[in-house]
């Protein structure tokens, strides 16, 4: 456990360190999901069993998320990028890593690899909220990306900042013990009510299509079947230079409780066929109950 200085904040910050074997490969970094998450949703989930397996690993609690220091303002995507480069040079990661983001962290994750593409060996999005599929074929540039779900994710917000005024215990959160929802409480009534994370949100910036193909990193994008997102895969896989997805069936948008193991397996597979000596496929996509086998510069009727 420690805490840096980065970007004119505090950052709490995880390192797992993988042994003898992590010198030669990159290290993972894993970027959590908005309001109601922090690093520990990684921290006892995938984090460990990725250090057991030779990598360093690190996490860090997003701004105004956990443990780390808040801001008024400063929620942006573009900001979160800003963020996390910062985070990496505090902790002294200076080679290209393996960048995890679960949800709104695969959004970070995916801005991050097109703003810094020397910062990142390989992208995994995990559920990451990174275009509209609804809306991309019919409105040009970041606009057609930046539709319906982001509305979707404001109006939630400002439902769940409702919800904490209306029930200090903020409903579902009651059955998570009352010292842990009293925090969580704390956070997400900060957070929704005293910063400009909704706006910030309600205004993202998404990558057009044309900013999509610059990103020529691997990446890997995973999907539960019953999750609204699902449909982003064609979408990304259709975009991305080399991208991979992979759905999971049965399983919602919350992989990290709904998929644990599955999970596990191909993030652990695809890190060391993406790390130094590992077989690198370039291009490859897996069949896990979802999408066929595709040309990832084909098109894609119909998912735009």
């Amino acid at each position: 456990m420690a805490d840096i200085q980065a970007n004119g904040l505090r950052f709490h910050v995880q390192h797992l360190r993988g042994g003898r074997a992590s010198t030669d490969r990159p290290t993972v970094v894993l970027v959590h999901g908005l309001v109601l998450d922090n690093l520990s949703s990684l921290y006892y989930t995938l984090a460990p069993p990725i250090a057991r397996a030779g990598f360093d690993v690190l996490l860090y609690d997003q701004r105004g998320h956990g443990m780390s220091d808040g801001s008024p303002s400063g929620y942006d995507v573009d900001t979160a990028v800003d963020d996390l480069a910062a985070v990496l040079k505090a902790c002294g990661v200076t080679g290209p890593v393996h960048l995890l983001g679960n949800s709104y962290g695969g959004l970070i994750a995916l801005h991050a690899a097109y703003l810094h593409p020397e910062l990142v060996q390989s992208l995994v999005l995990v559920e990451g909220q990174c275009l509209d599929p609804a809306h991309s074929g019919h409105l040009p540039g970041a606009e057609g990306y930046a539709g319906g779900w982001v509305e979707d994710v404001a109006n939630t917000l400002n439902l769940i900042a409702l919800g904490l005024e209306c029930n200090p215990l903020g409903g579902d959160l009651a059955s998570r013990g009352a010292r842990k929802a009293a925090r969580m409480r704390a956070g997400a009534d900060s957070l929704l009510n005293r910063t400009t994370l909704i706006e910030d949100i309600s205004t993202v910036r998404l990558l057009s299509p044309g900013e999509l193909a610059q990103v020529r990193c691997p990446t890997l994008a995973l999907f539960g079947s019953a999750s609204n997102l699902v449909a982003s895969g064609p979408v990304l896989a259709s975009r991305l230079p080399d991208c991979t997805v992979e759905v999971f069936p049965g399983a919602a948008h919350a992989l990290l409780r709904d998929a644990p193991k599955e999970l596990l397996t191909s993030v652990l597979r695809w890190l060391e066929t993406h790390s130094p000596g590992g077989p690198a496929r370039r291009g490859a996509h897996r069949d896990v109950g979802g999408y066929g086998s595709r040309d990832p510069g084909a098109s894609d009727e119909g998912a735009a």
